[in-house]
């Protein structure tokens, strides 16, 4: 694989692992909030909710971590797979909650896995 796909990866599984610290525990601080917009009432009353979903944010970034380090053939499938994931999350969380979301994590997911199917 291509050192630029490696990173463009690396830096996908790095902004989910940015992501999850940032929901899971920062929501209820500045960062949080201004990720958010909440008060910090707000803030609060939706911690648990934001906690998951860093939680999955974490799984992404597991997964991205597993694609680069196992072998190939595993290794680009499990790339390809999690990376799919997160142009998916993406687009949905843009269409659904913020379309910061497609600028944020859709169109970085979907340079990494451009990058990966062209390394191939």
């Amino acid at each position: 694989m291509s050192i630029i796909a490696l990173v463009l990866v690396g830096l996908v599984a790095l902004l989910h692992l940015y992501i999850l610290v940032l929901e899971m525990f920062l929501w209820e601080k500045a960062p949080g909030r201004g990720l958010s917009g909440f008060d910090p009432e707000m803030a609060r009353a939706t911690a648990p909710l934001a906690a998951n979903q860093g939680l999955y944010n974490g799984f992404l970034a597991a997964g991205l971590v597993w694609g680069l380090v196992a072998a190939d053939p595993t290794g680009f499938r499990v790339r390809i797979f999690f990376l799919s994931c997160v142009l998916v999350a993406g687009v949905y969380g843009g269409l659904t909650a913020n379309r910061r979301i497609l600028v944020a994590q859709a169109l970085p997911g979907a340079v990494a896995l451009a990058a990966v199917l062209v390394a191939g």
